[in-house]
């Protein structure tokens, strides 16, 4: 497997472009496959085991066209099945998403920070581990938030509409009263609600309050794996396809909405 192979990154849907936007300012020269997993999403309120299943089957799908490294750009997916897809397949370089503890510890002034994500990232062990790791470390209190329906809207295209926006405040309100001053994007489809979650926060709080989002360190581990191992592609033009289980012209619209480009998306049988 050579550097000219793709790099395979896959979400539950569409959150998992927030990371690839990252990726593709990083890697220019890179060929990119995108799987949103739309038919399944989302993961958040699944059994782990449904979510290692899931993962496994679209580790394998990605390989089928040569993957040299794989990102699991999704909060849930990585808690749940990294551990899996890397005993399955031991030689290839796999990046995960996991919530940034670790900078929002470093940032926070107050020693407090909420936690925004998914049920299911907020109930697995690897979460458990970090936060009392960090805990240890800095004495920061995590204050766990999880966002349900959120990752749905996102997928719905409802970025900044009245249903979002009452999610978005009966979920970041609390956090703020509790003493937050910084707020962990535990979930790749959250960064695309951003500009909403900052207006929200203008209107109920005066005190500055950090925003964390783990895209840009994912696309540097990337780099990192691939320049080690002697993959990076260093020329030609770099290129994006698109797969779904679920609707393409939703994909083809994400694209275009969200990261102002359109790509060729390819339609999967969703038990494939």
């Amino acid at each position: 497997m050579g550097a000219d192979a793709p790099i395979g990154v896959f979400d539950s849907g569409i959150g998992g472009l927030s990371v690839l936007k990252y990726i593709h300012a990083c890697l220019p020269n890179e060929q990119l496959l995108y799987f949103a997993d739309s038919g399944f999403a989302p993961y958040g309120g699944r059994p782990e085991s449904e979510i290692v299943a899931r993962s496994l089957a679209i580790a394998e799908f990605l390989l089928q066209y040569n993957a040299k490294a794989l990102v699991v750009a999704c909060n849930t997916a990585t808690a749940a099945a990294i551990k899996a897809i890397r005993e399955r397949y031991p030689t290839l370089p796999v990046v995960g998403v996991e919530p940034g503890l670790k900078p929002a510890a470093a940032l926070t002034k107050t020693g407090t920070v909420g936690v925004m994500a998914t049920k299911g990232t907020l109930s697995s062990d690897k979460f458990h581990q970090l936060r009392e790791q960090i805990s240890a470390v800095t004495n920061v209190v995590f204050l766990p938030q999880p966002c349900i329906g959120l990752a749905d809207q996102v997928e719905k295209g409802e970025l900044h509409s009245a249903a979002t926006a009452t999610l978005v405040r009966g979920y970041v309100e609390p956090l703020i009263e509790q003493g937050a001053d910084t707020l962990v994007l535990g979930c790749t489809h959250y960064p695309f609600v951003l500009p909403l979650i900052e207006e929200i926060l203008a209107h109920v709080t005066t005190r500055p309050i950090a925003v964390v989002d783990t895209g840009e360190p994912v696309a540097r581990q990337l780099v990192r794996l691939l320049s080690e191992r002697a993959l990076l592609r260093q020329d030609g033009p770099g290129t994006l396809s698109g797969f779904t289980t679920g609707s393409k012209s939703s994909l083809e619209s994400a694209f275009d909405k969200l990261l102002g480009i359109r790509p060729p998306v390819m339609q999967i049988a969703a038990s494939s």
